[in-house]
């Protein structure tokens, strides 16, 4: 379960999720990890889902190297997620959107979650601007 924000009426509200789209095949795990690239998010249900840090794992062998990012001089900050209702009287699920790396991830891994600053959360929730001027952060910022 996790937190997320959500939009409600002409503002926002937090509500308990879970974590992961059920699975969409027998015998397939839950969809964690949605891939953003080349998608419009203009008709989905968009979240932020609140985060104090995520983590990249490098290396072949267990154990892999863990590498902790948060967002330079915040306690938290928010990613990019879509969700739906939860079947029969359970709970919404969400799952995290991924893009193509910002520059100081990078060096760890080909893909990441999509950080949306601050400035952007109203323009994630309520998509006032189209997804692809949602811009990765600049060098620095992890």
């Amino acid at each position: 379960m996790g937190t997320v924000i959500r939009a409600k009426g002409n503002g926002v509200e937090l509500v308990p999720m879970r974590f992961g789209f059920p699975p969409p095949r027998p015998k397939a795990g839950p969809i964690f990890n949605f891939k953003s690239d080349g998608r419009h998010f203009v008709d989905s249900r968009r979240c932020l889902i609140i985060l104090s840090g995520f983590f990249e794992f490098t290396g072949t062998k267990s154990p892999k190297t863990k590498h902790r990012f948060a967002l330079a001089g915040q306690p938290f900050f928010c990613i990019a997620g879509i969700w739906r209702d939860g079947a029969a009287g359970e709970p919404p699920d969400f799952t995290m959107l991924t893009t193509a790396p910002d520059p100081d991830v990078a060096p760890y891994h080909d893909r990441q979650v999509a950080v949306v600053p601050p400035t952007d959360w109203p323009v994630w929730i309520n998509m006032t601007r189209p997804e692809r001027d949602l811009q990765p952060l600049p060098a620095g910022s992890l």
